[in-house]
């Protein structure tokens, strides 16, 4: 055990975030998303949402303040009438460490993208279109 470390982040999780360099992307996926078969690196998280793992991540992760827009989400599909009411739920978290500069990018643009980050976290998040970008930044 470490201090100050949030115990939701695994061993390999931190060795992710460690190992990424600045512009790097990393997916934290919600339970629908083909995590498995779009991932470089690939991380379960089972038993988790994306908010308790989105806050830990940003206690030690910058956002890139060289990109407008360093978190990404995927835009709801035309027409499908969900509510995405985990959106304001992460603003309010990026808040606490950045100035919650969001894009929302079409699915399978989401999905092309999420085959480039650098790694993928597999969550057991119940929410629909909770899945997230982060571009890392410099400390």
């Amino acid at each position: 055990m470490l201090r100050g470390i949030p115990s939701i982040l695994s061993p390999e999780l931190l060795k992710i975030l460690m190992e990424m360099g600045h512009g790097d992307e990393i997916v934290l996926a919600d339970g629908n998303f083909p995590a498995a078969s779009h991932a470089n690196q690939l991380l379960r998280c089972d038993g988790h949402g994306v908010p308790e793992l989105l806050k830990a991540i940003l206690s030690l992760f910058p956002l890139d303040t060289y990109s407008e827009q360093p978190v990404s989400l995927m835009a709801v599909v035309p027409g499908d009438p969900v509510a995405t009411p985990i959106w304001g739920e992460y603003e309010g978290i990026i808040s606490e460490y950045a100035t919650p500069a969001i894009e929302y990018v079409e699915r399978f643009a989401f999905y092309e993208r999420a085959k480039k980050a650098y790694a993928i976290v597999a969550t057991s998040e119940k929410a629909l279109y909770a899945n997230i970008i982060l571009k890392k930044g410099v400390i």
